[in-house]
């Protein structure tokens, strides 16, 4: 199948006009300019982008990863995937680890089956200070063998833990997942600056929704926002929604961090669906004019944003370039979870790309070289 489009946002360089060909489930060939023979689909005014990859999500569509129900997390995939996103991890609020291995292992079998793209577990090793919409009684410090044990559930497909790395057990931890292969986020934390420094020597890489649930950034004491944003090579989550942080804090991480900034979701079961009364993991949640808080005005409880709305909002009201929160919703979060051939629009990655009108909606979403719906 070739396709023209009016633009098509590669790694390189935004191709306006383009061109892509595809091969199966897969991309063959992409190029700048008139395509080399008359398209089968051609998209005038239209923007060409990969498939978003969601680094954390919890749900969506009335479905929760948290429930462990395999309906669950196809009822959340599918909600996410008509809005673009074509590579999910699943992500877990802080449980008991019983139930942490049990929602671990009914999840790595949905990723052997490609259906997410891998596992995060926020918590729970996480400060009762910085809970957030975790529940403060399930909040625990991190023990090795525990470490141990959910990595090994996870078979492979355990990605990324979020923990506060000055919790006993914080820094060994880190350790331990990083020899593992899995990436570790600092996040729900109350660290201090050298306490995040101290982390990132570990080997943390990640930075869990920047700014939310951590130490704030103070001209005496920087904690871990001045440690992410100064580490070369560190990724900062953003949730890019109006209501977790403003237009200029975002301005402000993905000017410091040009290559390394990723939009999420932090998505819970109410995004792509209606208000009303929810769950995250053991607590209530109520959803008011989209926006998701723990029930009786508490703290912010995930959202109900897609990644399309997203790069909406970091186009619209940021001011990102296109090129810049495409990036930040595909080839970064592809990245900072070592996903392979997804995020990019290059030959020989998996056929994922969303079309974008003017107006940056989604009108259509190609997976894995089907359209959907």
């Amino acid at each position: 199948m070739l396709i023209a489009a009016d633009r098509i946002v590669t790694p390189a360089r935004v191709f306006a006009p383009g061109w892509l060909l595809v091969d199966g489930d897969r991309i063959a060939e992409v190029g700048p300019g008139d395509p080399p023979r008359p398209p089968d689909l051609a998209l005038p005014a239209a923007t060409v982008v990969p498939g978003f990859v969601d680094a954390h999500a919890h749900g969506g569509g009335g479905g929760s990863f948290d429930s462990g129900t395999a309906d669950d997390a196809a009822t959340a995939v599918r909600a996410h995937l008509r809005h673009g996103t074509t590579s999910m991890m699943a992500s877990l609020v802080s449980a008991d680890q019983a139930t942490l291995l049990g929602s671990v292992e009914g999840l790595a079998d949905l990723a052997d089956d490609g259906l997410v793209a891998g596992i995060h577990l926020e918590g729970p090793w996480l400060s009762p200070g910085r809970a957030g919409a975790h529940d403060p009684e399930l909040l625990a410090d991190a023990k090795p063998a525990e470490v141990d044990a959910l990595v090994e559930a996870g078979r492979g497909h355990l990605r990324m833990v979020t923990l506060a790395p000055e919790r006993p057990g914080g820094l060994e931890a880190i350790r331990r997942l990083t020899a593992a292969g899995v990436a570790s986020a600092i996040g729900h934390t109350d660290a201090t600056y050298d306490q995040a420094r101290a982390a990132l020597d570990a080997g943390a890489t990640v930075g869990t929704h920047l700014f939310n649930a951590m130490r704030g950034l103070h001209h005496r004491e920087p904690g871990p926002v001045a440690a992410l944003l100064e580490h070369p090579d560190t990724y900062v989550e953003l949730v890019a929604d109006g209501v977790h942080v403003h237009p200029a804090a975002l301005r402000l991480a993905a000017g410091a961090k040009p290559q390394h900034t990723v939009l999420i979701t932090d998505a819970m079961a109410a995004a792509a669906a209606a208000d009303g009364d929810y769950r995250l993991g053991r607590l209530n949640v109520e959803v008011r004019d989209g926006v998701a808080r723990l029930a009786g005005g508490g703290a912010i409880a995930g959202s109900t944003l897609t990644m399309a709305a997203a790069v909406r909002y970091a186009v619209r009201e940021v001011g990102l370039r296109i090129e810049e929160a495409v990036r930040a919703a595909t080839q970064a979060p592809a990245a900072m979870l070592r996903l392979e051939r997804v995020g990019a629009l290059l030959p020989g990655y998996r056929a994922d790309l969303v079309v974008l009108d003017d107006d940056l909606e989604v009108r259509r979403v190609l997976h894995r070289g089907q359209w959907v719906g």
